[in-house]
This record gives C-alpha cells, sequence and structure tokens, in this order.
C-alpha cells in the first residue's frame, strides 16, 4: 500500500481522565486544556494545531485529543507530567495509563507504612 493511503486514514484518539483530583479540587481542567493548546507541537511548529489535532474538553472531567496526523501518545503523557510540574502537583499525582488509548491522573499512594525511613 503506498504512504500516501496510509498517511490520510491515520486517525488517533486519545482520552485524558482527570475526574480523581478535579473531585478534590486539586485539578483545573480548563488551564490543563489551555496548557495542552499552547504546548502541543505539530509538525514541528507549537501551538498551530490547524485542523490536524483538535483537544476538547469533555462535561465528565475528560480531555479528549482527535488527530489525523501520526501523534504519539506518549508526547501526551510527556505533556501531562510538564503541567504537573508547573503547577507543583507532580509530587501527588501520577500518570498511569489505564488502556491503549486512554491515560488516568492518579494520586500517589501514600498510607504505606512510615517505619522504612526510620530503620537504619
Amino acid at each position: 500500500m503506498p504512504a500516501a493511503l496510509k498517511t490520510s486514514s491515520t486517525k488517533h484518539k486519545f482520552i485524558i481522565d482527570y475526574s480523581r483530583p478535579a473531585a478534590d479540587g486539586v485539578f483545573d481542567g480548563a488551564d490543563f486544556e489551555k496548557f495542552l493548546h499552547d504546548r502541543t507541537k505539530v509538525e514541528g511548529k507549537i501551538g498551530q494545531l490547524g485542523e490536524n489535532v483538535k483537544i476538547t474538553r469533555d462535561a465528565s472531567n475528560k480531555i479528549i485529543v482527535t488527530s489525523n496526523v501520526p501523534f504519539s501518545k506518549r508526547y501526551l503523557k510527556y505533556l501531562t507530567k510538564k503541567f504537573l510540574k508547573k503547577n507543583s502537583l507532580r509530587d501527588w499525582i501520577r500518570v498511569v495509563a489505564s488502556s491503549k488509548d486512554a491515560y488516568q491522573l492518579r494520586f500517589y499512594n501514600i498510607a504505606r507504612d512510615g517505619d522504612d525511613e526510620d530503620e537504619e
């Protein structure tokens, strides 16, 4: 199959679910959506999504990224981690792949035994 036919039919849909941190009031979905719009690089250009990439926010605390060009799920994880670091949330929230095309933001399990550090 020619390469031109492969690229025209490429369609990717990724979902980032931030419902757990948003329920606690720690995470702002509107800021995250704006961050993705401003920082996403398409064909070597930052912030120029055009018709190739669509970023929409769902009412159920999800961001949906739809792309007609080759787009990496790993790149979305990178941008999400960058946003968390910028807002000083990286120490409490982690990005977990919940399925093949979805990420979920979860809190770290802090309710572990605290005796591990004091045993020396």
